[in-house]
């Protein structure tokens, strides 16, 4: 995962302590789920992969607070973007969201990232407002999207 992070500049970066954390949930927070998914290489045939370890192409990470879900990250690698990975995954997720009763989806994303804004218009989601200054390297706006479940 952070191979392909690393490798897309649009991508929120996070440090690899970040990643191994994500999933520690303290006893106490039953209501709280950090969720990943990720997307294996399908141009291998099942032969060959047997026994491999995946070669991962994309991922996506989420957390759920009571009902509201928040898209954390969603990154395809270079070369395979553009053939649908990243629109499955996101399908996967929203429909995992509105299997679990949630309320709506929030994310931020760069505003000059127009391929993920796009990808989330044609999911449904509407941008509902901007923060300034949000990202570093390089220093960039915000836009917050929701989706309503």
């Amino acid at each position: 995962m952070i191979k392909i992070e690393c490798s897309s500049p649009t991508a929120a970066h996070w440090s690899q302590q970040q990643y191994e954390s994500m999933f520690a949930t303290p006893d106490n927070l039953q209501q709280r789920e950090h969720f990943a998914w990720v997307a294996g290489d399908e141009s291998i045939p099942p032969e060959i992969a047997s026994g491999q370890p995946l070669e991962i192409v994309a991922f996506l990470v989420a957390h759920r607070v009571d009902r509201d879900w928040e898209l954390e990250n969603i990154v395809v690698a270079e070369a395979v973007r553009c053939r649908g990975v990243g629109t499955r995954l996101l399908g996967e997720f929203i429909a995992y969201a509105r299997a679990r009763q949630g309320a709506e989806i929030l994310l931020e994303v760069r505003e000059s990232n127009h391929n993920a804004r796009a990808l989330y218009r044609r999911a449904g989601f509407e941008e509902t407002g901007l923060r300034d200054s949000y990202y570093s390297a390089p220093r960039e706006a915000a836009i917050i999207c929701r989706l309503r479940l």
